[in-house]
């Protein structure tokens, strides 16, 4: 019976092949013809096409084992770069990445005027024109720039549908206010999303790996990848665990629910239940102001480390009901991999982690067939911006897994 595949040339089939020479590093078209199901011709073809596009590189030889030597292929990392914003509360931050998700060039501006969406957008364009320019990087191989913020988002039109600390970007065109002013292609995405898909870029993660991103950052999200793509659901803001209800008559959301996650867990609540008792954090220097509820965070995490009650007990409550959420998280899509991200993770990492790990030993409904592997991100402050990076790379080069541009 004849073999079964995919055209050759589609998106999807070109995509399964990027992967598979991303993820395992060098790797034979022999080897890539018995791990897609595709046949050699198609392999040959498609190989071509990503060897004449620059993508693939062929870099030595497997040893002699009595036939011919086999050449190997491996991604060219500097054929494109991405370059990632990550829009956010106090700061906004540049990162562009190389095609394997290395970081070639970081830059962070003040966030101050993020109130006024026009202003700040004029603002990005200078600063990525101003930010290539010193790289040193051609317009002609830049993939395109993705700029991330917290959600929900219209990925489609590019507009921030009312992100809860950023009011007054409710409904705010930012792709079509970006591209008058950038002449590359321009992606709005979820900053949990990206965050997500930058982790399993970089740490080239199998794509038979079923894996999420857990994003702490102004609110609580998630990305999940399932088969080397982004689980996005219908409008492209799926994996907000932040809005899960741990309480079911809890405290209102702005989201229009109630007892949500985000509104227990977050930075922001934890900062806010630290007000409450106020003389009882006077030594950590707690400002207790709106555009300071990350520095806030970051003390909290940092006596906590050091286990200074009360801090210590706030930031493993947070921890306990994040790796709950987690439970759910997994037991819905049987993940065998996560990793802990965002600018909350920065400092208190490590207490996170554990609270999640051990949890999910005790009560992951898969826990007895497989081990759920729970890290933390090289690089979780700017891992939604190197996220971003990945998505428009991925988009580019494995246009199968990533939004059409």
């Amino acid at each position: 019976m004849a073999r079964r595949e995919s055209t050759p040339t589609t998106p999807g089939s070109r995509a399964v092949v990027v992967d598979l020479i991303r993820s395992p590093g060098p790797i034979s078209r022999v080897e890539l013809t018995a791990a897609t199901g595709l046949t050699q011709p198609s392999i040959s073809l498609i190989v071509r096409k990503l060897l004449s596009d620059g993508i693939v590189r062929e870099t030595g030889l497997t040893a002699s084992t009595g036939g011919k030597p086999r050449v190997l292929l491996e991604i060219n990392g500097r054929a494109l770069y991405g370059v990632g914003v990550q829009l956010g509360f106090e700061s906004i931050t540049l990162v562009a990445t190389d095609v394997t998700g290395g970081v070639i060039g970081r830059e962070q501006i003040d966030g101050a005027g993020l109130d006024k969406p026009e202003v700040v957008t004029q603002r990005i364009i200078t600063a990525y024109h101003d930010f290539v320019r010193v790289l040193g990087i051609g317009t002609g191989t830049i993939a395109g720039v993705a700029v991330v913020a917290p959600g929900p988002i219209d990925q489609h039109d590019g507009v921030v549908l009312g992100p809860p600390t950023l009011r007054s970007w409710l409904d705010f065109g930012l792709r079509a206010a970006l591209r008058a002013g950038i002449d590359v292609p321009v992606l709005v995405d979820n900053d949990a999303a990206a965050a997500a898909v930058g982790e399993f870029w970089s740490r080239r993660i199998s794509r038979s790996s079923t894996f999420a991103g857990i994003y702490l950052g102004s609110g609580i999200g998630s990305g999940i990848v399932i088969d080397g793509a982004l689980y996005r659901g219908h409008s492209s803001n799926a994996g907000e665990i932040g809005h899960i209800s741990i309480e079911q008559d809890g405290v209102p959301c702005f989201c229009g629910n109630v007892g949500c996650l985000e509104r227990y867990a977050s930075p922001g609540a934890v900062v806010e239940s630290a007000r409450a008792s106020a003389p009882d954090f006077a030594e950590l220097g707690l400002a207790f102001e709106p555009t300071s509820v990350m520095r806030d965070f970051d003390l909290l995490c940092r006596a906590a480390v050091r286990e200074v009650e009360p801090a210590r007990a706030l930031i493993e409550t947070s921890a306990a009901q994040l790796a709950s959420a987690a439970v759910t998280l997994s037991n819905l899509f049987d993940l065998d991999h996560i990793v802990l991200a965002g600018p909350g993770m920065a400092f208190a990492g490590s207490i996170y982690a554990r609270a999640m790990r051990d949890r999910l030993a005790r009560s992951a409904f898969s826990r007895r067939a497989h081990p759920i592997v729970v890290e933390l991100s090289s690089n979780p402050r700017d891992s939604a911006a190197v996220g971003a990076s990945a998505l428009i790379l991925q988009s580019t080069v494995a246009p199968g897994h990533g939004p059409l541009l």
